[in-house]
């Protein structure tokens, strides 16, 4: 074995563990004058490969992982999941689209949103920053409360909805275990993935994608000749189309608020366009592809007595899913069960970005370990899963157009501050102001901007909700919106802001 061989192996197996000391772990969160971090228990935590570093910037010389194909099994793995697959039933449910016309929007529109996230994918490695204490640089250190509570709400709400559908999925394989049974057991598998953090996230995004490949082609075997007898539609209006892509548009595209969280570990000297191209395939071929069949599977289902019995009224896509892999007899039931522990790498992933908002938007709670919030994540989306089983297309539909707006406004002014106000230059995201909010931006540039964008987000909306004036006629093309005006706005603001605050950045 190489020097190099064995150099990279030990770096990578250490990365998740914090670099000021294992001896006096209070060094490592700021401000615990007490040390009660160095209790026997957080010390074994440590010694089990946990990982404890929250929102504390890496140190150049600690970025030092050189695995960058793991960064597109973490999207690949999160993305290729049953959650996908519902989304893309949308289309024709919830917007009356045919096949051809609910994948088209969901290519196109995929095409175009998986490439902000992807993009902010390649500012861990510069930076070795969270994603949420880079936006400390445009929104400051009390103006990104604002969004790091926008984010923990749609990260809590992703959690809600893979629960409900891996709850689903698991409970249709027994007619002895209902469907919270099936929402609590998700929950604490994925608990506990991501309780140990970026090592043990990162090996089981790696595998837990094969299985759900052999569910699925399982089910294109066995059940793919039923998917050409779709229902037809009637033409699509360019109102159902935009609204759709609206929701095709908030699936991906929050993921901006979480995209450095898993690239701050990798060596700052790794190629951009490597890191992007990962991200990106990780997010638009799972999406993409599940989403299609979806789509395709819903509308092939009232020719299916099975699948419409699996369906049912209330669009159990587990149940559909289930009954899909029915030829197969208890195999089918197996790969079902499958099918719903794929949503755990979602739910692992999200609760690992959520430790760092609630440590963004309180910040004493930088001083907490970073696994403490896996569990508070896991305690509030649990009941609400529970709660919300029922109505899950609402949920769904309402939830995924709702965010993409304040998403993309977000994306806009992290572009226009790094590429028109710091050059792209990098070295300005100084490490040792990250905590001082003196030295930071005041954050009201980027706090205006995105509020004063929703003067206009708000007539372009078309939801079941609300509908604005423009929304009603053109559908919906509130993030389409939001994007432009956020960065137009933003840089009026932020000169003014410089000129008061009287720094460089």
């Amino acid at each position: 074995m190489s020097d190099n061989h064995l150099h990279e192996k030990n770096s990578v197996a250490d990365l998740e563990k914090d670099s000021a000391s294992r001896d006096d772990l209070s060094v490592i969160i700021p401000g615990d004058k007490h040390g009660w971090l160095s209790h026997p228990l957080a010390k074994s935590l440590l010694s089990w490969g946990v990982e404890e570093r929250g929102i504390i910037p890496v140190p150049e010389e600690e970025r030092m992982d050189t695995q960058y194909y793991k960064i597109f099994f973490v999207w690949f793995s999160m993305n290729f999941n049953i959650l996908s697959f519902s989304s893309g039933t949308l289309g024709p449910i919830v917007f009356g689209l045919g096949l051809r016309d609910s994948c088209l929007v969901i290519l196109f529109f995929n095409l175009l949103a998986c490439a902000l996230p992807a993009y902010l994918n390649t500012w861990g490695p510069r930076t070795g920053m969270r994603q949420m204490i880079q936006s400390r640089y445009s929104f400051g250190y009390f103006g990104i409360i604002i969004p790091a509570i926008l984010n923990l709400i749609g990260l809590c709400g992703f959690n809600i909805l893979n629960g409900i559908l891996g709850g689903q999925a698991l409970a249709s394989v027994s007619t002895n275990m209902s469907w919270d049974v099936g929402i609590v057991i998700i929950f604490v598998i994925a608990l506990l993935i991501s309780f140990m953090g970026y090592r043990v996230l990162n090996w089981y995004e790696r595998v837990s994608w094969f299985p759900v490949l052999i569910a699925f082609l399982v089910a294109l075997g066995v059940g793919g000749k039923n998917l050409v007898n779709a229902q037809p539609s009637e033409p699509a209006s360019a109102a159902a189309i935009l609204s759709f892509a609206s929701v095709i548009a908030g699936f991906v595209i929050t993921y901006s608020a979480m995209a450095s969280d898993f690239t701050m570990y990798y060596s700052p000297t790794v190629s951009r366009s490597k890191i992007f191209w990962y991200a990106y395939l990780g997010y638009i071929v799972p999406i993409a592809l599940l989403q299609c069949l979806g789509a395709a599977a819903v509308l092939a289902a009232p020719n299916v007595p099975s699948w419409t019995e699996g369906y049912g009224s209330e669009g159990n896509v587990g149940g559909l899913l289930e009954a899909m892999l029915s030829p197969v007899g208890n195999f089918g039931k197996f790969l079902t069960v499958l099918l719903s522990l794929s949503v755990t790498g979602n739910i692992a992933c999200t609760l690992y970005s959520i430790c760092f908002n609630f440590q963004v938007m309180i910040p004493a709670m930088s001083k907490v370990p970073r696994y403490v919030f896996s569990i508070v994540g896991t305690v509030i989306a649990l009941p609400l899963s529970i709660a919300g089983a029922h109505k899950f297309y609402a949920a769904l539909t309402n939830f995924l157009s709702l965010i993409g707006y304040w998403a993309s406004a977000y994306g806009a002014v992290l572009l226009v501050e790094h590429h028109y106000f710091r050059k792209g230059d990098f070295s300005t995201y100084d490490h040792s102001i990250w905590n001082v909010p003196g030295r930071l931006p005041w954050g009201a540039a980027a706090i205006a901007a995105c509020i004063l964008s929703f003067a206009l987000i708000i007539p372009c909306m078309d939801q079941v909700w609300y509908q604005g004036p423009i929304g009603i006629t053109s559908g919906d093309v509130g993030f389409e919106v939001a994007f432009p005006l956020a960065a137009l706005l933003y840089i009026p603001f932020r000169k003014l802001e410089l000129r008061y605050q009287n720094t460089q950045y």
